[in-house]
This record gives C-alpha cells, sequence and structure tokens, in this order.
C-alpha cells in the first residue's frame, strides 16, 4: 500500500501524501479556475478517517478494513477549488493511508 493513489491521464497532480498512519496534514498547489478538485485516498487498517478540505468547507468520513486495501476517488466542484489548500486527516491509530490531490476537468453534468 505503500504508492499514493494514481490520477487518470488527463488529470494533474497538486499534491501526494505517502503511507502516513494516523493524523496528518499536507499542502496542495493552486489549479487553473474551472477545475475540479479531485480527492483521491488508499487506506489499510480497522478504524475510521476523517478527511477534511478547509478551503472549500468539503469533509468525508472513510471506513478502512483490516487486511485489505481500498482506494476512494472524490471530485469536489464547488467554488474556490482552483485556490491552493490543506487536506487534514484523522485516523484511527491502526489506519494506514496515502492520498493524491489532482485537478482535473469537472464532470460533464457539473459545468455551466
Amino acid at each position: 500500500m505503500a504508492e499514493p493513489p494514481e490520477l487518470d491521464g488527463s488529470e494533474r497532480m497538486a499534491g501526494q501524501q505517502p503511507e502516513t498512519r494516523g493524523n496528518a496534514s499536507f499542502s496542495y498547489a493552486k489549479g487553473e479556475a474551472g477545475d475540479a478538485l479531485i480527492v483521491a485516498v488508499r487506506c489499510r487498517g480497522a478504524g475510521t478517517m476523517k478527511v477534511a478540505v478547509k478551503t472549500v468547507n468539503v469533509s468525508f468520513p472513510l471506513e478502512c478494513l483490516a487486511g485489505e486495501t481500498t482506494t476512494t476517488y472524490n471530485q469536489v466542484g464547488v467554488s474556490g477549488v482552483e485556490k491552493p489548500g490543506t487536506v487534514s486527516v484523522t485516523a484511527s491509530s491502526g489506519v494506514h493511508w496515502s492520498m493524491t490531490i489532482g485537478r482535473g476537468e469537472p464532470p460533464a453534468e457539473d459545468r455551466q
């Protein structure tokens, strides 16, 4: 599980956190106007984690499983996602996680 999640070919990396255990925060770079923010999380170990992107007031919980690595992709298209920011993770001590923050085109249904 050491490698953070990958982005697809059309997405650009804005920040990355290698395998981490427990709580941590890291920064990500500014994007272009109209970009969506992609939050890709990989976790392993029994417990929960909460991911918070304070710049855009978005947070979500994840349930991680013992003996199983799971990857979750969330795409955020709210106002302010082009700004640089910080991701904060609160995780149980038994949860190992890594994360990639990316930039990409918003889904077609979100484009104005």
